[in-house]
C-alpha cells in the first residue's frame, strides 16, 4: 500500500513565505484565498467560514510557533494544503501562548477523512522537532518548502 505523503497535497502556489498579517481573522482570510488558487476549492467564502468555524471549537495553535488551521469544508473537492510562513508572529490563541509564525492550512471533503486525519497526525510530529522548524523559518522559495517536508518525511 502506497504510504500518503503530507506533499501529495500541496502544490507550490500555495506556499507563501513572509505573508503580511495582522490578526487571526486576516490570517484566515488570506488563507482561504491561497487554498481557492487550487482548482480542489470551489468556495473561497465557504472555505474561510469553515475555517473560522473549527476556531471557535478551540484553536489550531499548537504551540512552538505553529498553527494548523484546518476544516472539513463543502469548498473542498479533494484535500488540500497550504503552507504559510507569515512576515511578523501574530497572537493566534496558541495553547502554549506564543505568537505564531509557521501555518500548515488544511482544507477537506468529509469523505477524506482518515486521510486528512493521518495527514494532520504527521504533521503535528514533523512540526515537534526544532531543527525542522528552523528549516522552515530559513527557507527561501516554496520549492524549498516542498523538498524539506519531502526529506523530513522519508526520514
Amino acid at each position: 500500500m502506497e504510504l500518503v505523503k503530507i506533499t501529495d497535497f500541496m502544490e507550490e502556489k500555495l506556499i507563501k513565505l513572509d505573508l503580511e498579517v495582522e490578526n487571526k481573522k486576516d490570517a484566515l482570510n488570506k488563507f482561504s484565498e491561497i487554498l481557492s488558487l487550487s482548482n480542489n476549492i470551489t468556495d473561497k467564502e465557504e472555505c474561510y467560514k469553515d475555517l473560522n468555524e473549527r476556531e471557535l471549537l478551540g484553536t489550531t495553535g499548537i504551540g512552538k510557533g505553529v498553527a494548523i488551521p484546518h476544516a472539513k469544508t463543502k469548498a473542498a473537492n479533494k484535500l488540500t494544503i497550504a503552507f504559510v510562513r507569515v512576515k511578523n508572529p501574530i497572537e493566534y490563541e496558541s495553547l502554549d501562548g506564543e505568537k505564531v509564525k509557521l501555518f500548515f492550512i488544511f482544507a477537506s471533503p468529509s469523505s477524506e477523512s482518515k486521510i486528512y486525519l493521518k495527514i494532520l497526525a504527521r504533521i503535528s510530529r514533523l512540526i515537534r522537532e526544532e531543527s525542522f522548524r528552523n528549516k522552515l523559518i530559513n527557507a527561501k522559495t516554496s520549492k524549498e518548502i516542498l523538498e524539506l517536508i519531502d526529506i523530513e518525511e522519508k526520514a
